[in-house]
Order: structure tokens, then C-alpha cells, then sequence
């Protein structure tokens, strides 16, 4: 058996440009993975279902979709949401930033850069989190309930730029860490950095993912004027095209 190659995260420094960031929360600015699996372990009890079948099928989904393939009954966003909130309640010890996004995001607010979050999460388990962690708050969020079809969708991306406030032919970038919402960022015509913190590169690369990074470490702000944000992406993979 031949050894697996590792993936090359050492491309020269790069800088692209847009008139606002787009970014993804969980897997992407933050790592709940500990305690999304709880939440769906919990999830599986109530509706008597294998909780490991459900996480195979979970991430960077909607949980209203989710748990309508499982239980229609549940899948309202009444009880959605309130479940949803009970997540940084219940398990908050169980998330951590994603390494570089408290000093991206900060390096962002700092200068007012147009910056918004666009999640499958509900919009209280988002402020849920950026209370827990103590992150950044972004300019506007686009959350599961804003949205009549979740990721691969590109509908939450565009609806992202327009609560920014931009017009419909400003260039934004992405930040994704999930194949679906890789593919929304690019159905939406935008530019999309490919985080590879819970998918493979491999995944990510399939999706469409124009830049692939180990984590936000890779990503600084450069510049800000003139209504252009500048990003640096740095130790890149190489090869991701």
C-alpha cells in the first residue's frame, strides 16, 4: 500500500480582492463540532432515530431539513429554533474558535470592513455564540430562517450582499468549509476561500473552491480603502485549481 499524499499548503502569497467577505460560521469561524454532535445525539433520543445516521447527513445542512427527512412532525422553526438556542446554553464548553478567525475578524471590525455571516445555523444559535465566545459581531447575518432553500442554494449568499448594502454587480469572497456552501458561494457568482477544517481538500477542490487554506491563520487583512477590501491568502494549497 502506497502512502496517502499530504496536501501542499505552501503557495505564494496571494491577494484578492472584493468590495465585502461573506463567511460561513460553523467549521468555517468557529469549531462546534463537539457540541453539534451532543445536540443531534439529543436530537436522535427525541425522535428515535440513530444519531450517527442523522451526523452523517447533518453538516453544513439546515436543521429543519435535516430533520424533516426524520421526523416532519418537528421540522417547524418553532421547534427548531428553540432547540437550536439551547446549544451554546447547554454545551458551550464545546466549541472554539477556528485558529485565526478571532484576529480575522477583529482586524475586519477594527476598519468597518462590510463583512456578514451566512449560516445553516438558526440566527439564536449564532448570537448564541458570538456571545459565548466573545467573537466579533458581524455588519448583518443571513441565517437558516431567511431563507426559503438552504445550501447548495446561492439565494443566502446574494441576500448576504444585499444586506450589506452593496450593489448586485459588487464582487464578494466566500469563506466555506462545506461542499454545499462552497457550491452556493460559486452558483452565486462570487469568489470562495475553501477552509479545510472538517472536509477534505479533495471535497473542497470538486466544489469549486477557488483558494484552499488549512484554517484562517492563512487569511490577513491587507488593505481597506476606497470601499475594496484586500485579503492576503497565505501558505495556500498549491495546485488547488
Amino acid at each position: 500500500m502506497g502512502s496517502v499524499e499530504q496536501p501542499n499548503f505552501s503557495a505564494p502569497p496571494e491577494v484578492a480582492s472584493a468590495r465585502g467577505l461573506l463567511l460561513d460560521f460553523d467549521g468555517t469561524v468557529i469549531d462546534s463540532t463537539a457540541a453539534i454532535i451532543k445536540h443531534w445525539h439529543k436530537q436522535g433520543e427525541i425522535m428515535g432515530v440513530d444519531p450517527n445516521v442523522i451526523l452523517a447527513s447533518s453538516h453544513g445542512r439546515r436543521s429543519i431539513d435535516v430533520i424533516q427527512m426524520y421526523d416532519p412532525s418537528k421540522a417547524n422553526w418553532e421547534y427548531i429554533i428553540h432547540q437550536e438556542s439551547l446549544i451554546p446554553k447547554e454545551f458551550g464548553q464545546d466549541a472554539v474558535e477556528i485558529p485565526g478567525a478571532r484576529k480575522l475578524l477583529e482586524s475586519l471590525d477594527d476598519v468597518n470592513v462590510p463583512w456578514a455571516v451566512v449560516t445553516s445555523g438558526t440566527r439564536l444559535l449564532v448570537k448564541g455564540w458570538i456571545e459565548v465566545l466573545k467573537l466579533a459581531h458581524p455588519r448583518t447575518t443571513v441565517v437558516a430562517e431567511d431563507v426559503e432553500n438552504g445550501k447548495p442554494d446561492p439565494t443566502c449568499y446574494l441576500l448576504g450582499r444585499e444586506r450589506l448594502g452593496l450593489p448586485d454587480t459588487a464582487e464578494m469572497i466566500v469563506f466555506e468549509d462545506a461542499p454545499a456552501g462552497v457550491r452556493a458561494g460559486k452558483a452565486a457568482g462570487f469568489k470562495v476561500i475553501g477552509l479545510a477544517t472538517t472536509h477534505t481538500v479533495g471535497q473542497l477542490k470538486e466544489a469549486g473552491a477557488d483558494w484552499i487554506v488549512e484554517d484562517l491563520r492563512s487569511v490577513k487583512l491587507k488593505n481597506f480603502k476606497d470601499g475594496v477590501v484586500q485579503v492576503e491568502i497565505i501558505n495556500g494549497l498549491v495546485d488547488a485549481s
